[in-house]
């Protein structure tokens, strides 16, 4: 555990596996992790748990420590997930990514009264890909059983699940690459129903908050309309925002986002860890024609893409975090 303070909050990172319980095989030496921002006080705060996307390839910075500092700033404990993803595309996640991110529920519960956690209350928020392991532990969360009993005697339902233009669907109108990323390129019929996360929607599924844009040209905007739709069947209680306009990964759209902010590198442990091994010829089952791309994008010289903001987005997908906030309040705690 490492620990950062300052006058305002309390940062530390925590790995969320026990020795030995890891064995991910194309890991490169890292474990997943939460990293936390705490206020620096006594007071028991409502808390969430966010998760990049990244096409489940990686962790990109911008959906994680941005996010968590907006709400962080409107008085919540924020965490941020660094879970297992495969930049290499060489070994299929399967169900890695939702049984981390099962065990960090599970971790932050149990640690409760550390992270002064309400009512251990947790909303999980994740983007893209992000969105596809937050919905699935919201769809499965009664599938993953926790083999350790330091955890398993703790639920792994989130109180809430806020979904940022996810991936949702492994049909019509699903993202391939992430897909391939999960599940290899032949997954069963099984495995590609059972990650086809409005297929299993049920009463008992969280409350949800979904937004997206209508213009999203990397994840169809039909993901969250498919999953609404079954979530309006089953009477769960959500929210649905489509605004008209604006580019697939906007993150929380606010100033900082639009000033080319930077930061929170650590989400891309696993990636930097795999890029470097397969640079040095130490990559698992990684084929030569991706052993290539993958230096050319790590380790090439690349000019910075050109990065046009249009801050008037601000003001229309960037209202999102104040519909989401007001939602947050109207969740009932689980006892």
């Amino acid at each position: 555990m490492n620990i950062i303070m300052n006058n305002e909050r309390i940062e530390l990172r925590d790995v969320i596996w026990e020795e030995g319980e890891y064995d991910y095989e194309a890991s490169y030496g890292f474990t997943p992790n939460i990293y936390a921002y705490l206020h620096d006080d006594d007071k028991n705060r409502d808390c969430m748990l966010v998760v990049p996307g990244g096409g489940y390839c990686m962790c990109v910075p911008h959906e994680g420590e941005l996010v968590a500092d907006e709400f962080f700033g409107r008085g919540m404990n924020a965490f941020v997930l660094s879970y297992t993803t495969d930049i290499t595309m060489s070994v299929p996640l399967k169900r890695q990514p939702l049984f981390d991110i099962a065990r960090a529920v599970r971790y932050i519960r149990k640690n409760a009264e550390r992270y002064k956690v309400k009512d251990k209350k947790i909303i999980i928020c994740g983007f893209s890909a992000g969105g596809h392991v937050c919905g699935s532990l919201a769809v499965h969360y009664d599938d993953v059983k926790d083999s350790n009993p330091d955890y398993s005697a703790y639920s792994d339902r989130p109180d809430g699940v806020i979904l940022s233009y996810p991936v949702i669907t492994t049909g019509e109108y699903t993202h391939a690459d992430s897909v391939r990323a999960l599940l290899g390129n032949e997954p069963s019929e099984d495995e590609l129903n059972y990650f086809s996360l409005e297929k299993y929607v049920t009463k008992d599924t969280p409350p949800c908050f979904i937004w997206q844009t209508q213009t999203d040209d990397l994840v169809p905007v039909e993901n969250s309309y498919l999953f609404a739709k079954q979530l309006r069947k089953n009477k769960v209680m959500f929210a649905q925002y489509t605004f008209p306009r604006g580019f697939h990964g906007l993150s929380v759209a606010n100033d900082a986002f639009f000033a080319g902010w930077s930061g929170g590198e650590y989400t891309m442990e696993q990636t930097m860890k795999a890029a470097e091994a397969v640079r040095d010829g130490k990559g698992v089952r990684v084929s030569d024609a991706r052993r290539e791309e993958l230096i050319d994008q790590f380790f090439g010289e690349h000019e910075a893409p050109a990065f046009e903001p249009d801050i008037s987005l601000k003001d229309d997908v960037g209202l999102w975090t104040d519909l989401a906030y007001a939602w947050i309040g109207g969740i009932s705690t689980v006892k």
